[in-house]
């Protein structure tokens, strides 16, 4: 299934944070394939590099653990004169892992800023300069441990879920935008590195981790994520609007996703952090 959400004759605009990531190198690619213009940040020139022989994709370097970087990233933006129709956040880390109080609560402290806060501050600082008397929309990527224990990773998955609290409450305070929030599952993407780098501090992840990279299972597909960021879009405000969706276990694929949007208008609490009927 590919969605392609409908645009006009002008071509919109994505705003990739974490361009260089694995997924949002592919994100950038499927969508400038298919008429958008997308800008994105890279954390330095090596990266933006591989940019270069595709067309239709504008880097802007940024380090998002550097305040004056961010804000001459965003400086950057302002002058392309683009206003921006789709925000995705494609960054993260699981460092550091280890038991809560094993671990440096200055790297813990720093996960929180880069797994929650800095991709807030940023849509933040974008939010003005958005296409106007249009809606919006701004996606996060969910993670791990957010309806269980993570034992290990409790930066990553306290961040995870301050991101899907606040889509909720960035849906009810914004009337044009829509933010969401995805759960992609497994994806093979280098984040796992972190994971495989720390074999004890890892615990019973090591061996999970180990066992998916090295089984004939292709986990979520880039494709796979590309489409559900579409379906919610195309889905807009009233139905995905503040919702936590699962890529991998809600029913959003082709007839289904008819069911399922049935559902979210009737009712407004599923797939929030409150979860009604989170289980179906």
């Amino acid at each position: 299934m590919a969605i392609i959400v409908s645009h006009k004759k002008d071509k919109k605009t994505v705003f990739l944070l974490g361009l260089s990531s694995d997924i949002g190198r592919e994100l950038a690619i499927r969508y400038a394939r298919n008429g958008f213009f997308v800008i994105g940040t890279c954390r330095d020139t090596k990266q933006i590099c591989r940019f270069n022989d595709i067309d239709g994709i504008y880097p802007i370097p940024c380090d998002l653990s550097n305040e004056q970087s961010i804000m001459s990233s965003i400086e950057t933006y302002s002058s392309l004169n683009k206003p921006w129709d789709i925000f995705i956040s494609s960054i993260g880390t699981m460092n550091p892992i280890g038991k809560f109080m094993d671990i440096s609560f200055s790297d813990w402290e720093q996960s929180i800023g880069i797994n929650a806060l800095k991709q807030l501050s940023f849509l933040h600082a974008l939010y003005p300069y958005r296409m106007k008397d249009s809606m919006s929309h701004a996606a996060f990527f969910a993670g791990g441990g957010t309806n269980n224990p993570f034992t290990n990773y409790s930066a990553y998955c306290v961040s995870k879920i301050f991101l899907i609290k606040m889509c909720e409450l960035l849906d009810d305070e914004i009337p044009d935008m829509n933010p969401f929030i995805i759960g992609p599952g497994f994806v093979r993407t280098k984040i796992h590195d972190e994971t495989l780098s720390q074999i004890h501090a890892a615990g019973a992840n090591y061996e999970k981790t180990q066992m998916f990279l090295h089984s004939d299972e292709p986990g979520t597909t880039h494709d796979e994520i590309y489409d559900c960021i579409n379906w919610c879009i195309k889905q807009g405000k009233p139905v995905v609007g503040g919702r936590n969706i699962s890529l991998v276990h809600d029913p959003w694929r082709e007839n289904r996703g008819e069911i399922l949007k049935s559902q979210l208008i009737t009712d407004i609490d599923k797939y929030k952090l409150r979860r009604s009927g989170n289980t179906d």
